[in-house]
């Protein structure tokens, strides 16, 4: 259900748009990576998959369960929060590996929170968590890089501009748009590092991709 809302939600506030890369194949029982730029980009996220026939598992901030009837959702529909800075934060990728092993896709943001900046230019991810190395090494899934671009429009900035933002929406109706890139696996032998280098390289590019079909400004720094 809620990427069937977000699919009916995100078009009254933009005008989003989705491509993929050549040769795009299947996403069934994959690792879902996109990068985080603010609180809308999630819905957008959603959207986009929702329309290209995948509804994934949601690895989400905790504190999201805590929000009325949105927690009520997220809990129904067997998202899987995740307590940062705390020991039950490994649950999480027990949760996911679980979701992976009987054929779920799952969403997640590796970069952790937004980031800390001004204004609506696009930026790059930022470096990546351990978690995405620890739970593709743990069940050899493909992963899928998914860039985004444009959700800052909708929301970001102070509380204050976030609400004025939104609320312009429906009248502004941004553009948004959202790439998925190439599936990717692993390698046994790499290292972490190497992994995750790997992994936030792919992401960038598909973020870049989608930033370049908005023809938005971006920062040389995802900071």
């Amino acid at each position: 259900m809620l990427s069937r809302l977000a699919d009916a939600a995100v078009p009254v506030f933009g005008r989003l748009g989705v491509t993929t890369d050549a040769g795009f194949g299947p996403i069934a029982g994959s690792i879902i990576i996109a990068n985080h730029t603010s609180l809308s980009d999630p819905a957008v996220v959603l959207a986009a998959l929702h329309r290209l026939g995948t509804e994934p598992i949601v690895l989400a901030a905790a504190g999201l369960w805590h929000v009325p009837l949105l927690g009520c959702v997220l809990t129904r529909e067997g998202h899987i929060p995740v307590h940062r800075h705390d020991p039950r934060a490994a649950q999480a990728l027990q949760e996911a590996q679980a979701a992976l092993s009987v054929g779920r896709s799952v969403l997640l943001y590796p970069e952790g929170g937004l980031p800390h900046r001004k204004g609506v230019r696009e930026a790059p991810p930022r470096p990546f968590h351990p978690g995405l190395f620890h739970l593709a090494h743990a069940t050899g899934a493909q992963i899928v890089p998914v860039g985004q671009a444009g959700a800052r429009a909708l929301a970001s900035g102070s509380p204050l501009e976030e609400v004025a933002r939104l609320l312009t929406a429906p009248l502004r109706r941004p553009r948004l748009h959202v790439h998925l890139g190439g599936p990717l696996r692993l390698e046994s032998e790499q290292s972490q590092a190497q992994a995750l280098a790997v992994t936030h390289h792919a992401l960038t590019q598909a973020w870049y991709a989608a930033a370049q079909q908005l023809g938005a400004p971006v920062l040389l720094t995802g900071r």
